[in-house]
C-alpha cells in the first residue's frame, strides 16, 4: 500500500506529486499518455510568473516532471479504469493492476469541448483538430480556420500564422472575449481574417476535410469556407467520469471541493481544472496541487 495516489499528470498532479514526495510520503502518479496536461499543448504560456518572455508549455511540463521525480515521485503510464474511494483504504484499478492507497488526489483535468456537428467525428485527425500546437505544422502554406473567440482560440490563430497561408477565425459574436494583448496582436496580423456573428454548421469532406459550412446568426445566411483544417477552441469539459457516481459534482460535472481541496469523500482531494473553481490557469492548478498534497499529508498524519 502507498500513502498517496495521484490521478492525472498535468500541472496540478505534478505539483501535488512534488509536495507529497518532498514530505517523505510514498506517492504514485497515474497518467494515460504523457504528463503536462493541456499546458503541454500550449505553444507559449505568457502569464506564468517567473518567465518574462514566456515559456513553452511542453518545456514547463517537462521541468515539472523532472523536479517531482527528483524528489521521489513515481509516475506510472497506466490508464485508470476504476476508483474505489470509500473507507480508509482507496483502490486505483488500472489495466495492469490494482494499487491501494491511503489518500487520493484527483487531478484528471479537462479536455476540449466538441461541437457535435456533422462530419466532426469522422474527420477528426483528418483536418479537424483540437490542438493547434500539435497539428498546425502539418498544414504549412494552406488555409485553415479556428473556431472560438477566447484566449485559447486567438492564441491558436496567432500560432498558426507561423505555418499557414491564411487563418479564418469563426466567432459567434461581433467582438472577442480574448485579452486585449491577444486582440491587438491578432487584429494587426494580415494572415488572420475574422468571420463575425457566425457559427459552424458542418465539417465537409469525405476522407479528409475540404471545407467548413458556416451560418450567420443574424441573417441565417450560410457560406462554405474552403480550408484544409479546422481547429476547435470553444472551451473545455471536466474529465470526471471516473468519480461521477462517487463524489459530489456540479451540474457541469466539475468536482466540488472546499478551500483545502477536500471532496465529499474523506481522504480524497481534487486539484486543477477538474474541480469547481473560478479560474482555470496553470498558476491556479499548481496552487491547487500544492494545497491538496499538503492537506493529504496532514490527513495521513492524524
Amino acid at each position: 500500500m502507498i500513502d498517496i495516489a495521484i490521478i492525472g499528470g498535468g500541472p496540478a498532479g505534478l505539483t501535488a506529486g512534488l509536495y507529497a514526495a518532498r514530505s517523505g510520503r510514498s506517492c504514485v502518479l497515474f497518467e494515460e499518455i504523457f504528463v503536462g496536461g493541456q499546458a503541454a499543448k500550449t505553444h507559449i504560456i505568457e502569464n506564468y510568473p517567473g518567465f518574462a518572455d514566456g515559456v513553452q508549455g511542453s518545456t514547463l511540463g517537462l521541468n515539472m516532471e523532472q523536479q517531482a521525480v527528483k524528489f521521489g515521485l513515481e509516475i506510472r503510464y497506466d490508464p485508470v479504469e476504476k476508483l474505489e474511494l470509500k473507507g480508509g483504504v482507496k483502490r486505483v484499478i488500472t489495466k495492469k493492476n490494482t494499487t491501494e492507497a491511503r489518500a487520493v488526489i484527483i487531478a484528471t483535468g479537462a479536455e476540449p469541448r466538441k461541437l457535435g456537428l456533422p462530419g466532426e467525428e469522422r474527420l477528426t485527425g483528418a483536418g479537424v483538430s483540437y490542438c493547434a500546437t500539435c497539428d498546425g505544422a502539418f498544414f504549412k502554406g494552406r488555409d485553415v480556420a479556428v473556431i472560438g473567440g477566447g484566449d485559447t482560440a486567438i492564441s491558436d490563430a496567432l500560432y498558426l500564422t507561423k505555418f499557414v497561408k491564411k487563418v479564418f477565425v469563426i466567432h459567434r459574436r461581433d467582438e472577442l472575449r480574448a485579452s486585449e494583448v491577444l486582440q491587438k496582436a491578432t487584429f494587426s496580423d494580415p494572415k488572420i481574417e475574422f468571420i463575425w456573428d457566425s457559427i459552424p454548421k458542418e465539417f465537409m469532406g469525405e476522407e479528409k476535410l475540404s471545407g467548413l459550412l458556416t451560418e450567420n446568426v443574424k441573417t441565417k445566411e450560410q457560406k462554405r469556407i474552403d480550408v484544409d483544417a479546422v481547429f476547435i477552441a470553444v472551451g473545455i469539459e471536466p474529465k470526471s467520469n471516473l468519480v461521477k457516481d462517487i463524489l459530489k459534482l456540479t451540474p457541469e460535472g466539475y468536482i466540488k471541493t472546499d478551500c483545502i481541496m477536500q471532496t465529499s469523500e474523506k481522504g480524497v482531494y481534487a486539484a486543477g481544472d477538474v474541480r469547481d473553481t473560478p479560474l482555470r490557469q496553470v498558476v491556479t492548478a499548481v496552487a491547487d496541487g500544492a494545497i491538496a498534497a499538503t492537506k493529504a499529508v496532514e490527513y495521513l498524519s492524524v
